[in-house]
């Protein structure tokens, strides 16, 4: 069995793949693979004629970002020991695989890791997803070293080191092969967004711990799947978050938390209104509305066991942040 196989998931990425790619394939030591969700461009195309090394796994449909890896994976099943989940807009530099998954290899207690993640159209900022590791606070609601809501910080080297942290990040994400698998994956439910926060908590359920490495850089474009303005992008935010939180919690413990979410956000839908965004006040809504309706379908951990606890520094994320109008991660 192979050590590590590099895998990302497509969905017409010809405009994204010439610019980002030729970095993944020059500097990764690792297998390369990409799932592709049915894409309907010339992106297949692009791959075979110039990068013929780049192993490929067609799906017949679009299954979205946790459906395309869940049947990706599972094709690579038995072959690998762990695996490097990125997304197709992702810059790496010299190394960044092999210390990734030589952390993984060390630190036995952990099931993931992320790097340090910088944006790709401005260097010296940290990116929206993941940034310098990230947290989540008693609502739901997550946040970054280096990100908190929508501001970014400047890297000047504060998130260089290696911790512990709640989740790490989608767009780069090494995971131990036999914990995915044992986790069933992401969750088909979510579709695309929050999806790589829910697997983590799961992981630390059942005591595996999330890690990140400062000493690993990527960049990422970000914004491939939704604009991070977009109602679907908030109406998919509003609906997994609950989602994610009614799986993870004791039936106490998630009374409380929608009632004051719902507070938060239906006052965010009335500013919307008021503010002419409309649309973005009905994603919220649907969010709540399409909640309603799966969650009686939805698997649960054990409704009496308590959920594990954050290792932010921060209970409920709205207090400091919009009462005292803090921004940067090292002011909570």
């Amino acid at each position: 069995m192979k050590s590590c196989a590099i895998v990302l998931l497509n969905y017409n990425g010809e405009t994204v793949l010439p610019t980002f790619l030729p970095s993944v394939v020059k500097h990764s030591v690792h297998d390369l693979w990409m799932i592709d969700n049915a894409s309907t461009d010339r992106s297949l195309d692009y791959v075979r004629k110039e990068f013929p090394a780049v192993g490929l796994l067609p799906l017949e449909k679009n299954h979205g970002f946790t459906g395309g890896y869940n049947y990706g994976l599972e094709q690579l099943r038995g072959q690998y020991t762990h695996f490097i989940l990125i997304n197709t807009d992702l810059e790496v530099t010299a190394g960044w695989d092999q210390r990734l998954v030589d952390f993984l290899q060390k630190q036995k207690t952990y099931a993931a890791v992320q790097p340090k993640i910088l944006s790709w159209k401005d260097r010296s900022t940290f990116d929206h997803a993941g940034a310098g590791g990230g947290y989540i606070d008693a609502l739901g609601y997550p946040y970054c070293r280096g990100r908190i809501w929508n501001h970014l910080e400047q890297d000047q080297g504060q998130y260089d080191d290696s911790l512990e942290v709640d989740w790490a990040s989608g767009a780069c994400l090494a995971i131990c092969a036999n914990d995915f698998f044992n986790q069933e994956g992401f969750d088909n439910q979510f579709f695309a967004h929050m999806e790589e926060i829910d697997l983590c908590w799961r992981l630390r359920q059942v005591g595996r711990k999330i890690g990140y490495l400062g000493s690993v850089t990527v960049y990422h474009l970000g914004g491939g799947t939704l604009d991070r303005n977009s109602p679907q992008k908030l109406y998919l935010n509003i609906r997994n978050s609950l989602l994610m939180l009614h799986k993870n919690s004791s039936r106490s413990q998630f009374a409380w938390v929608v009632i004051l979410k719902a507070f938060l956000e239906g006052a965010s839908a009335c500013a919307f209104f008021l503010k002419g965004q409309p649309k973005l006040a009905q994603a919220i809504i649907s969010g709540y509305l399409n909640f309603g309706k799966i969650k009686k379908h939805q698997k649960t951990q054990s409704r009496t066991k308590r959920r594990a606890s954050s290792l932010g520094p921060i209970k409920i994320l709205a207090v400091p942040t919009l009462l005292s109008r803090v921004k940067k991660f090292t002011e909570l």
